[in-house]
């Protein structure tokens, strides 16, 4: 039996497509463009902190207090993020262009990031003094009980002395130059067999800056050969950064 005209005329004019189906897909489309679109915002954003791997541009003053002494430093020159921020610290880690002296920048991006071209940088770490004397100070009263045969000629004009193999500095060579007026130039290297073995941090001297602070410095064998504009760069840098805390009107050039 055929069914009734009612019947047929009302199954004739139900929509293809429901309401509720219409409804339900509208709402799927949306939910899909919002997430396109937090994708696309989020890989964005995560694809700028791999790229920017810890670095930062930002050049804002970070002012750091380590011991009795303050440093108003750039942020881009703080190596590491959780140390980019204000206030008492036991030591700051700092990373500077060679012989720029300038924190990190989109310019300079690859000596940064590309471990071959690392060796134009210098590492610095700055903490409170452990000990009395720095290491051209250490000279005299440590390193000459710990020399082992007779000092020869270095590279650049500096005189080296092998260390005893029991004294622990596995296989470093301190390197020594007299300075009129100032104590000796220290530095222990580990010295490679050709200059394309060198590494970005082969070479470190500490020196003793501001009130009580300790400034110990990395940087290639490669660029041994700056050795005394090095050392007058790095201790300039620091003076300059360090706030008087007697005079409140004092300002470091954090950002220069």
């Amino acid at each position: 039996m055929a069914p009734p005209l009612s019947s047929v005329s009302m199954i004739e004019e139900r929509p293809l497509v429901s309401s509720g189906f219409v409804y339900r897909l509208t709402a799927g489309v949306a939910v899909l463009a919002a997430l396109t679109v937090a994708i696309s915002v989020g890989g964005h954003w995560l694809g700028e902190k791999i790229s920017l791997a810890g670095h930062t541009t930002d050049a804002k003053p970070i002012s750091v207090t380590i011991g009795d002494d303050t440093l108003h430093l750039a942020a881009n020159t703080i190596r590491f993020p959780s140390e980019r921020v204000d206030g008492t610290s036991e030591r700051v880690d700092l990373y500077l262009t060679w012989p720029q002296m300038q924190g990190y920048s989109e310019a300079d991006r690859l000596r940064f990031d590309d471990i071959s071209q690392s060796s134009s940088l210098i590492f610095l770490q700055v903490s409170q003094s452990t000990m009395s004397r720095d290491m051209s100070g250490r000279l005299e009263p440590i390193y000459s009980q710990l020399m082992d045969g007779t000092a020869y000629a270095g590279p650049f004009g500096l005189i080296a002395h092998r260390l005893r193999a029991d004294a622990g500095y596995n296989g470093e060579v301190l390197l020594t130059a007299p300075r009129p007026g100032d104590t000796d130039y220290v530095v222990r290297c580990l010295l490679p067999a050709s200059p394309a073995l060198a590494t970005s941090g082969d070479c470190q001297r500490d020196v003793k800056l501001g009130k009580d602070l300790s400034v110990l410095y990395r940087f290639s064998s490669n660029q041994l050969g700056d050795w005394r504009a090095m050392d007058a760069a790095v201790q300039n840098f620091i003076r300059a950064r360090l706030v008087d805390k007697a005079d409140p009107t004092t300002t470091a050039a954090a950002g220069r």
